[in-house]
């Protein structure tokens, strides 16, 4: 509003400014050549009498030149020849002898302005007529300063600048004051009672305003409406608290927390944040991260709030934490704290591409790349895990009894350093990816350590009961521990540790939605295949990072046998593969990228048609409402691990088909398998089977698609984010 009224203010005075300098400067001009003429007039009968008279037509002149502002007079005759001068202005100015000749030749007076060393001055020249009726004989020249017009010109611009600037200043301040006191304060207090209400709170801030008055009383009716809608919800919550077998939503998991762990500190640990910042330009924005932790673990923390620890890995992350390296979360309405553990690039390349993701990705993902350890590695992992352990005791010291959630396989060693530091500590390690055999896992060099560290939580979480059997077996195997398989727990120096099954899933609870929410969305889908080119009446969708446990290069060798079994679906049907980066400084990955690129260029070359090409290729992130239209606009989705823990992209997909079609195939190496069985099951390795089932998946008919998607929506409702989160709490609370 200030640059606006300054933009006003400014075209104004601009205006008005250039309007009275012209007229001002044409004023000044006319008033020097009137007195030029007045001057010249002055001279014409004394010069005219005495013109052959050098002498005393010079003593004329002279008598008549005291005016400071003449800068000079002479007299020329009727051949041009000056016979008389007041200053050497008049010879010197080339322009003054042509001016004379114009004067005598047109018989009238002649001026003009004219810049002379620098300075303006105003030439003026008048014929002179002989006393006896000779005609013209001669003329006069006045020469005059004129650089005072342009003076008073500067002065006028200058005035009114700052006249300008003090006129600014004063609307400005005037604006501010006005927009504190009327508006700034109004919707603050409007801000505060929304925050009251969205906390179940009625808020005493509502006053009358007489500006935003009747916004606030109508605002204050429906707060009350919104208090009394958030107590009912959490009366509904309450009364069941413990059936788990009914849907779960956030605001049962909010109630559900606090009334089993009261005001205990709840802290969560994990490699990567959930919130990224980065510059774009000059502006900072913020990005939500791909993959199953952050899709699982962020829903619960905004459910239960605390506090996250993750690593700050964005160009502009240091900029919008407080001096506790903090930030309140998610940033457009923050209900829990980020705080961020900062690595070198050491570390990083040794803890994280280093041993993590050479040494135990490949290891329990078993997809036949050999994973590598390296000393080096190790030790980066431990100071690392070591840097957190320091972190979280920091923000639990003085906390009673603080509940401690990290996650995955980042932090094996995490657990026992907090134990340890506080055995006081409820301390759970969710272990997102799988757990490989006993076998598998003996040629880790550091695997006693690992289990050790591991074996310093009190609850161990995996996603499927055959993870839970393996780690189990492997810690029978390595180390001397106490095993109770009813209990399914482990013994290890007097402290025990549980382990069970915790499959995770998405935020989803099963909103019927309205008409107009339905068509907005088919539109959205509709909108997303318009952007990426696809004109064909089927497609096909896949969403990984770009990584080679992904069964990508198996899913595209699927297509290729798919059309060409099936040429009937060439130019019908279009796969797009969104595939995030991921781990880029590995060369593995690296490598891998290149691979899975050159092969989808291979087949789009044997395969394409005019403008249509079988497979669409997006190697960039995509956010999760980019996500859910491209889930919606497909036909299928293809969800092909060779090896993986869960796997969400299916649960989201079936979140996201509130239409109940659409057909999910499912690799059955994957953990969402065992829970999502009407989904097409294949074997990711066999090809053939694969595109078998893309075929299968077109061809089924819309009363089968409603069918299986009706079970498999029915499934990750009872069994979503919340639910995960809610078993893993009370299973916490059930140590004391």
């Amino acid at each position: 509003m200030v640059l606006v009224v300054v933009a006003i203010v400014s075209l104004v005075t601009f205006g008005f400014t250039f309007s009275q300098v012209n007229q001002e400067k044409q004023r000044l001009e006319a008033d020097i050549e009137y007195r030029s003429s007045l001057l010249a007039n002055a001279l014409k009968d004394p010069v005219g009498t005495n013109l052959n008279d050098k002498q005393e037509t010079q003593a004329i002149v002279d008598r008549f030149t005291d005016d400071q502002r003449i800068a000079g007079v002479g007299i020329v005759n009727n051949i041009n020849s000056l016979v008389a001068s007041s200053s050497s202005l008049v010879e010197n100015i080339p322009v003054t002898q042509r001016l004379a000749a114009d004067a005598m030749d047109s018989d009238r007076a002649t001026a003009t302005f004219v810049t002379y060393r620098g300075q303006r001055v105003h030439v003026f020249a008048e014929p002179i007529r002989g006393s006896q009726g000779q005609g013209v004989i001669g003329a006069i020249l006045v020469v005059q300063k004129a650089s005072y017009i342009d003076q008073y010109v500067s002065d006028v611009w200058r005035r009114n600048l700052l006249r300008l600037i003090i006129q600014i200043a004063i609307f400005s301040l005037a604006i501010l004051f006005v927009l504190r006191l009327l508006v700034q304060r109004p919707l603050q207090r409007l801000l505060t009672s929304l925050r009251a209400a969205k906390s179940g709170k009625e808020d005493g801030q509502m006053h009358k305003s007489s500006l935003f008055g009747p916004v606030l009383q109508e605002f204050s009716s429906i707060q009350k409406s919104l208090v009394r809608a958030k107590h009912a919800a959490r009366e509904a919550a309450k009364t069941s608290l413990e059936q788990l077998d009914t849907p779960w939503t956030a605001e049962r998991l909010h109630e559900f927390t606090k009334d089993l762990i009261k005001n205990r500190t709840i802290v969560a640990v994990s490699n990567r944040e959930p919130y990224v910042h980065y510059k774009d330009g000059n502006d900072i924005k913020y990005y939500i991260p791909t993959g199953g932790m952050i899709t699982a673990l962020n829903p619960m923390m905004q459910a239960c709030g605390g506090l996250w620890i993750a690593h700050g890995s964005g160009n502009a992350d240091r900029e919008v934490v407080d001096k506790d390296d903090k930030i309140g979360v998610p940033p457009d309405d923050p209900s829990y704290t980020l705080k961020r553990v900062w690595l070198t690039k050491e570390e990083e390349e040794g803890y994280y591409e280093g041993f993590s993701n050479r040494g135990l990705w490949p290891l329990c993902h078993m997809v036949h790349t050999r994973p590598t350890f390296r000393q080096s590695d190790w030790e980066a992992y431990q100071k690392v895990n070591q840097k957190f352990a320091d972190a979280v005791l920091k923000e639990i010291k003085g906390k009673k009894n603080p509940i401690v959630i990290i996650q995955d396989y980042h932090f094996s060693l995490l657990p026992r350093l907090i134990k340890n530091a506080r055995p006081d500590a409820a301390v759970c390690i969710f272990w997102h990816i799988p757990w490989p055999n006993s076998e598998a896992f003996s040629i880790c060099p550091w695997k006693k350590e690992i289990l050790d560290g591991l074996l310093g939580a009190d609850v161990i979480g995996f996603h499927t009961q055959l993870f839970c059997n393996n780690f189990i077996t492997t810690v029978s195997k390595e180390l001397e521990a106490l095993i109770d398989v009813e209990h399914s727990s482990i013994t290890k120096n007097g402290h025990t540790s549980y382990i069970a099954p915790f499959p995770i899933s998405v935020d989803f609870t099963g909103r019927k939605l309205g008409r107009q929410e339905l068509e907005a969305q088919a539109q959205a889908a509709k909108k997303i295949r318009e952007e990426l080119g696809v004109k064909t009446q089927y497609l096909g969708v896949g969403v990984e990072r770009l990584d080679y446990t992904k069964g990508l290069l198996e899913r595209v060798k699927a297509i290729e046998l798919f059309l060409e079994r099936y040429p009937q679906y060439r130019g019908e049907f279009t796969f797009v593969q969104i595939a995030d980066p991921s781990r880029t400084g590995i060369k593995e990955y690296q490598e891998f990228e290149q691979r899975f690129t050159e092969e989808v260029e291979r087949v789009n070359n044997a395969y394409k048609q005019n403008d249509w090409k079988p497979i669409i290729l997006i190697k960039e992130h995509r956010n999760y409402d980019y996500l859910y239209n491209l889930y919606r606009a497909a036909d299928i989705c293809l969800v092909t691990p060779l090896h993986d823990g869960m796997n969400l992209v299916a649960k989201e997909f079936v979140a996201a088909r509130n239409d109940e079609r659409g057909v999910l195939i499912l690799s059955q190496y994957v953990g969402a398998a065992q829970e999502l069985r009407e989904a097409l099951i294949i074997n990711p390795y066999d090809g053939m089977q694969t595109a078998e089932a893309i075929r299968a998946a077109l061809e089924m008919q819309p009363a089968e698609q409603a069918r299986r998607m009706r079970k498999l929506r029915n499934t990750v409702k009872n069994n979503n984010v919340y639910r995960w989160a809610a078993e893993i709490i009370k299973r916490i609370a059930e140590l004391d």
